[in-house]
């Protein structure tokens, strides 16, 4: 079996992208994360779910983790607003090097794109033909092909 043949569509967005509703896409359909194109649909990063959320934390909190439970319930219902007026692009993980998109070819297969998963320790790769994407395979998607003839 070959990754075109168990990619599905998924959303992307850019780092021009509202970062607010790139959350809401996360939230309402429960991804793992989502993938980060350029204007020509070109994968260019992923933006885990996980990252969202821990920009939703104060930096003060993150470092002392035992205030979160003195910040109010009021504060705590206005987490999201941390969000407003940012893009995608100011929430994906800094880092000394370029932020990096899993990508395998249409052809690949499925032990290959395991492979690819599995080193990059990455809940979904995107798939490519040519450089147009074509779809994404996530972690479950990918344990689903493989416990099928279980």
């Amino acid at each position: 079996m070959h990754a075109s043949q168990i990619a599905e569509d998924y959303p992307s967005v850019t780092k021009d992208s509202d970062a607010l509703a790139a959350a809401k896409l996360l939230a309402e359909h429960r991804l793992p994360g989502i993938v980060v194109t350029d204007g020509d649909r070109v994968p260019r990063a992923v933006l885990p779910a996980s990252q969202v959320v821990r920009f939703l934390v104060p930096g003060y909190v993150q470092d002392d983790p035992s205030l979160a439970g003195v910040l109010s319930e009021s504060v705590a219902d206005r987490v999201a607003d941390a969000l407003r007026g940012k893009t995608v692009g100011e929430l994906l993980p800094k880092s000394t090097s370029k932020p990096v998109m899993p990508v395998v070819r249409a052809d690949d297969t499925v032990i290959e794109v395991a492979a690819l998963m599995a080193r990059c320790r990455c809940p979904l790769v995107a798939v490519v033909d040519g450089t147009q994407m074509v779809g994404v395979i996530t972690a479950s998607r990918l344990l689903q092909v493989a416990l099928a003839a279980t």
